[in-house]
């Protein structure tokens, strides 16, 4: 998947993520402040638009995932926004220079994004964070290296969903749903909900592309 190919999925993936600002809220009026989904309604919408006049065509892959989270630190704002954004850019900077991505580079950039998102949030596995569906990701990618990119993206997103799901279980330790103490156990974290959409509308998206082009 070219840098063309990865701006025309990641312009998939943004109006899907917008299209979800109704669940996102949903899920963060029962432990959070209920901005979730504006937020990364916000994030997105301004993802599509650089997207959708800088296609990106003599970019490489890196550049242009960083070019997203720069775009989500400066539209989402707040916590959602600094984590998010600093998933692409350090996700991206780790793919600076390359032209094609493969499964390989995939766990490269969640791997590089999810080590500056733990550095720069405090969170690790098990706080109810967008990190445990980030985490659960990750580590399934290590294993699917020599799986082509089509066949590999829909397991990635399906641990990253399992990731999302095992937060129902968890006692928040970030953010407002942390005041709720065990209260929030029943109710998952609406961040890690929006990391397992992300990936798993990517893996809906490259259904689109030939599997020889991946």
């Amino acid at each position: 998947m070219n840098a063309t190919e990865m701006s025309s999925l990641l312009r998939f993936v943004a109006n899907k993520m917008i299209a979800s600002e109704p669940e996102l809220t949903r899920l963060d009026m029962a432990v959070g402040d209920g901005d979730h989904g504006v937020g990364m309604q916000r994030g997105f919408t301004a993802v599509e638009k650089l997207l959708s006049q800088a296609p990106g065509q003599a970019e490489d892959i890196g550049v242009l995932l960083t070019r997203v989270g720069t775009e989500l630190m400066s539209s989402m704002g707040g916590a959602s926004g600094a984590i998010f954004g600093t998933l692409f850019r350090a996700g991206g900077k780790s793919l600076t220079g390359e032209t094609v991505l493969t499964t390989p580079l995939l766990t490269r950039f969640l791997s590089s994004g999810l080590d500056a998102v733990c550095k720069r949030g405090g969170a690790k596995p098990g706080d109810k964070t967008m990190v445990d569906a980030l985490a659960a990701a990750a580590a399934a990618s290590q294993s699917l290296g020599s799986e082509p990119l089509y066949a590999a993206l829909p397991k990635i997103a399906r641990a990253a969903g399992q990731g999302a799901e095992g937060t129902k279980q968890m006692v928040a330790a970030f953010g407002r749903a942390k005041a709720l103490g065990e209260r929030s156990i029943g109710h998952p974290d609406p961040g890690a909900v929006s990391m397992s959409l992300i990936l798993s509308f990517m893996a809906e998206g490259i259904k689109r592309h030939e599997p020889v082009a991946l």
